[in-house]
C-alpha cells in the first residue's frame, strides 16, 4: 500500500464530524480514538458514534480501541463495518482469538502497543494480524510530545516484519507532524496517525498531502 495518512479526528470539532472528516483531502484512512476512561484516563466516543460515521462516509475507518476488554466490545466495530480494528496488547485476554474474530468479520486486525511495552513478544503471533501499532505517546490524550525513544521499536517491528515475509502495516500514532514523520517513516512506519498536525492546519488537506510527501521521501529504499 506504501505511505497511509490517518489523521485523527481526536482533533477535530466533534460537533461537526461530518464536515471534518469532508476536510481531508486525499487522506488514505479516519482514525477514530475509542477511549473507555478505563483503560486510559479520558473518555471520547463509543460505536453509535462509529455507526453514525460510516453512515455518513465513504471513507475507510480505522478504529483505535483504548479500552478495558476489547475481547468484548471489539467485534462489535467490524460488525459495524470499520476498515481496521486496533486493540491493545495490554488489555486483550485472548488476543489470537480476537484478532481472527475480527478477520472474519471482514475488518483488519490491528494490535497496539504502549511505549513501555516490547514488540518482540509478538514476533510469532504477527501472520495472525494485519497491523503492528506503535504508540509514540501515552495513549490517552491528543497534542502530546514525540517520544523518540520509540524509535527503535519501529526499526524492530519493521525487521520482525520483514523477516517473516510479511505484509503487515506498521503505524505510529502520538505527536506525529511535519517535524517528526520523517524518522517515523525511516525507521520503517508506512501508516502515520496525525491528529493536531492535520486540524490545527488552515488547510487540512494541503497538511495531509505536506505529510505524505515527507514521508516518502524519507522511507527506506526512496
Amino acid at each position: 500500500m506504501g505511505i497511509q495518512i490517518a489523521p485523527s479526528i481526536l482533533s477535530s470539532d466533534f460537533a461537526n464530524l461530518e464536515s471534518e472528516i469532508a476536510r481531508l483531502g486525499d487522506a488514505d484512512l479516519v482514525h477514530v480514538d475509542v477511549m473507555d476512561n478505563h483503560f486510559v484516563p479520558n473518555l471520547t466516543l463509543g460505536l453509535p458514534v462509529v455507526e453514525a460515521i460510516l453512515a455518513r462516509t465513504d471513507r475507510l475507518i480505522d478504529c483505535h480501541l483504548m479500552i478495558d476488554e476489547p475481547d468484548r466490545w471489539a467485534p462489535g466495530y467490524a460488525e459495524a463495518g470499520a476498515h481496521n480494528v486496533t486493540f491493545h496488547a495490554e488489555a486483550a485476554a485472548a488476543p489470537v482469538r480476537l484478532a481472527r474474530e475480527l478477520r472474519r468479520l471482514g475488518a483488519r486486525a490491528g494490535v497496539g502497543l504502549r511505549p513501555a511495552t516490547p514488540v518482540e513478544p509478538w514476533a510469532d503471533l504477527l501472520p495472525e494480524i494485519d497491523m503492528l501499532l506503535v504508540m509514540t505517546v501515552e495513549p490517552g490524550f491528543g497534542g502530546q510530545a514525540f517520544l523518540d525513544v520509540c524509535l527503535p521499536k519501529i526499526r524492530r517491528a519493521r525487521e520482525l516484519v520483514s523477516q517473516a515475509g510479511l505484509d503487515i502495516w506498521i503505524q505510529v500514532d502520538g505527536g506525529v507532524s511535519a517535524e517528526t514523520i520523517e524518522r517515523c517513516a525511516g525507521a520503517g512506519a508506512d501508516v502515520f496517525v496525525a491528529g493536531s498536525a492535520v486540524y490545527s492546519a488552515e488547510d487540512a488537506a494541503a497538511a495531509v498531502t505536506e505529510l505524505r510527501a515527507l514521508a516518502q521521501k524519507a522511507a527506506p529504499g526512496h
